[in-house]
């Protein structure tokens, strides 16, 4: 072989190594590109959906907020009612004191569960008024028979 072609060789390799390294290097530049665009996109998309995440929050609060002032004025209301029926309690012992009919120790032993589920007349119905011999208890029965016997 003569020199001039093993030149032309050595030449030919050089060149074909320097374009090989030349698009390897396009090819690393665009796919680098490509990776930076999508990690634009998922920063975008992370904006958003924080931004959407701080806004349900913000709901959130605002809902619960709103939760405990309507829990404060229940209790309040409640308060109140019971304050109310303290107040109607009262109202019915002092009548029957006045009542000589009635006896004030009994409407005033029917007053002690005020609020939810006590036992107050009004709650249950009234005093006697309507009720079986079934609903009465022993207590209030003797109570009623006691009554009768002083009427005679």
């Amino acid at each position: 072989m003569s020199t001039g072609v093993i030149i032309a060789i050595v030449i030919a390799a050089i060149i074909l190594i320097a374009l090989i390294a030349y698009f390897g290097k396009k090819g690393r530049d665009r796919k680098l590109e490509a990776n930076r665009g999508e990690a634009r996109e998922i920063r975008r998309e992370a904006e958003v959906r924080g931004s959407r995440a701080d806004r349900q929050a913000a709901e959130a609060e605002e809902r619960a907020a709103r939760a405990k002032k309507e829990q404060a004025q229940a209790s309040e209301q409640a308060a109140e009612a019971d304050k109310h029926r303290r107040a109607a309690h009262e109202r019915r012992v002092e009548a029957a004191k006045h009542d000589p009919d009635s006896d004030p120790d009994e409407v005033r032993g029917q007053g002690g569960g005020f609020g939810r589920g006590g036992n107050d007349p009004d709650e249950r119905g009234g005093l006697g008024g309507g009720q079986d011999e079934g609903d009465l208890g022993d207590y209030e029965r003797g109570r009623r028979d006691e009554r009768a016997e002083e009427s005679r």
